[in-house]
């Protein structure tokens, strides 16, 4: 079985950074995946206290390899689109330049999907809004969820990152600069739910 020290998830994981594990096990021979949250800020700590990071990518979907440097395949949400900066600052070099990146975000126009390089890096910037990755990975990649119903966790996690990894699709690219003009205001998740 594949350790989580053996992949570009164990740094991350030293550092306290792999948070709220809804799969965090090898699945398949030589690689082990993790879906859960990424913290990408944390909060001063003051003597022993624990405290939740500031902010965080949420619902990742990710593996890493044996002996690999980077992560092939990631997606996550972002409540804002300016994160995507600390995305690349935190998960350094376990990503990798050919390396399929998806980002879902809060403060992105609804209708638009955008392709951004930033740090030598590529990611597919798309809106998400009451949604889960998730749900919006299936639909972009079209996987029926009757079709995976029967397997469990770690196998539907794996049809889901090995589709990705497969996916092409050229969106409309952008610079972190520009994203950072046309991005809207951060929706509140809170607003208009039932107390």
């Amino acid at each position: 079985m594949t350790a989580i020290d053996d992949t570009p998830l164990g740094r991350l994981d030293k550092e306290g950074r792999l948070l709220n594990a809804v799969l965090k096990q090898p699945t398949k021979a030589g690689r082990f995946d993790f879906r859960g949250d990424i913290a990408l800020k944390f909060q001063t700590q003051l003597a022993d206290e624990k405290r939740p990071p500031e902010y965080t990518m949420e619902q990742v979907i990710t593996f890493g390899e044996a002996g690999k440097s980077a992560v092939p395949v990631l997606a996550g949400y972002l409540q804002n689109f300016a994160f995507l900066k600390d995305v690349v600052e935190v998960m350094g070099d376990a990503l990798a330049p050919d390396g399929k990146y998806f980002l879902f975000c809060n403060n992105i126009d609804l209708l638009a999907k955008y392709r951004v390089s930033y740090g030598g890096k590529t990611f597919y910037v798309l809106p998400c809004d009451e949604s889960t990755v998730w749900k919006e990975m299936t639909d972009l990649l079209s996987i029926d969820k009757n079709d995976i119903k029967k397997l469990d966790t770690g196998a539907k996690t794996d049809v889901v990152l090995d589709a990705a990894a497969a996916w092409h699709e050229e969106y409309e690219p952008i610079t972190y600069e520009k994203g950072l003009e046309v991005m809207e205001p951060v929706k509140n998740r809170n607003a208009n739910r039932p107390v």
